[in-house]
């Protein structure tokens, strides 16, 4: 049988090392013989022995809060094997965090990741009920994390003479060593006028970088996975 479908590009191959790898543009591939953590929902294809376990609230370090604003509801993948993942058709992209590392990603974003991460959903500072930057996951220490963005990402450096204003919509994530706050960027006057839409961002001050959208969020479809 022949079709460009069956070019290697889109070929699924065995894995030749354990843990996450990218299988295309939108989608991650994870070799198991452990765990891992990803969104609920998110397999696509798997094979070899794995079992999918919902977290809940209660689970250790999920008792804060398992399920966000943001969407973030996980499950642990267990076992041994392959599996994929993706969302939507979303771009999808790993990082690659080496101890001392953190970033601050919102839980919509959050694909899968290795269970060596120190992980923690928190409120963002400064931040009040602003939008979709209220709660945030926090990623440390040494491992792969797999994130999704709608579109190609917009990656802007952040420096302590150069602040740098986001959407709470549109963020995807930044470095967790900076600092948060809101800022009002519209005036009373053109609020009583109905408003540019554009009325409050959050403001990321320090050194380090924050990513983007191009595009505002969009409610979620209910799911049924």
């Amino acid at each position: 049988m022949n079709s460009d479908l069956f070019a290697a590009e889109n070929m699924a191959r065995s894995a030749t090392a354990p843990g996450m790898t990218q299988q295309n543009a939108k989608s991650l591939k994870y070799a198991l013989d452990g765990e891992c953590y990803a969104r609920q929902g998110s397999m696509i294809a798997f094979r070899g022995d794995l079992q999918f376990e919902k977290q809940g609230q209660g689970v250790g370090r999920f008792l804060k809060r398992a399920v966000t604003g943001e969407g973030l509801a996980l499950m642990a993948v267990r076992g041994r094997g392959e599996v994929w993942f993706a969302h939507e058709a979303a771009n999808c992209f790993i990082i690659d965090l080496a101890q001392g590392d953190g970033i601050t990603v919102n839980g919509r974003n959050v694909l899968c990741f290795d269970p060596s991460l120190s992980y923690e959903i928190t409120v963002v500072k400064g931040a009040g009920m602003a939008g979709g930057g209220l709660f945030n996951s926090v990623f440390s220490g040494q491992g792969k994390l797999g994130v999704m963005c709608e579109g190609n990402p917009i990656v802007i450096p952040v420096s302590p003479q150069a602040p740098v204003f986001v959407d709470t919509d549109a963020v995807v994530g930044w470095s967790s060593s900076l600092q948060t706050s809101l800022h009002r960027s519209q005036s009373v006057g053109s609020m009583i006028r109905g408003g540019s839409g554009e009325a409050v961002q959050l403001r990321l001050d320090g050194e380090g970088f924050v990513i983007v959208r191009p595009s505002e969020l969009r409610p979620e479809k209910a799911s049924g996975n």
